[in-house]
């Protein structure tokens, strides 16, 4: 079983706009509407995910399997709950910003959202390394009790 999950248009998107450390209103406001959508291809990936974890249950109660089970039944619900917590919170800036934007235009942003800016994407960082990282190891881990 290969899943390879390839977000080279968003990858390419993101690049974009991380050529520069200062972002317009809307610049940001795109950023979080592509980050928002990768959490939200995550989350389904999780469900599918959950779908093969039920197959496996299925196979056979040997140690090491249910042990493996158990393993990534708890690693995706902590990555279920910390993209839900990730979304929600860009969801609110984003909205933060669209009002900016309308309100004040491109040229006026609000400083605290800058600084938020920062640590939201250093959680995005942390999910996304978290979750590659998961997803290999589950792949192996069907691969191996899937034959």
């Amino acid at each position: 079983m290969v899943i390879q999950i390839n977000h080279t248009a968003l990858y390419l998107m993101l690049q974009f706009y991380t050529m520069s450390n200062t972002f317009s209103t809307m610049g940001l406001h795109l950023r979080y509407r592509l980050w928002i959508a990768e959490l939200n291809a995550d989350t389904t990936l999780l469900r599918i995910f959950d779908d093969y974890i039920a197959e496996l249950a299925t196979k056979n109660e040997m140690a090491e399997l249910t042990k493996g089970i158990t393993h990534f039944k708890v690693k995706f619900m902590h990555l279920r709950t910390e993209s839900d917590t990730l979304k929600h919170e860009m969801h609110l800036v984003k909205m933060k910003l669209a009002a900016l934007s309308k309100k004040a235009g491109e040229e006026q942003q609000d400083a605290s959202i800058q600084s938020g800016h920062a640590l939201l994407e250093k959680n995005y960082t942390d999910f996304r390394e978290t979750f590659n990282t998961t997803q290999k190891e589950f792949v192996q881990f069907a691969d191996e009790w899937l034959k």
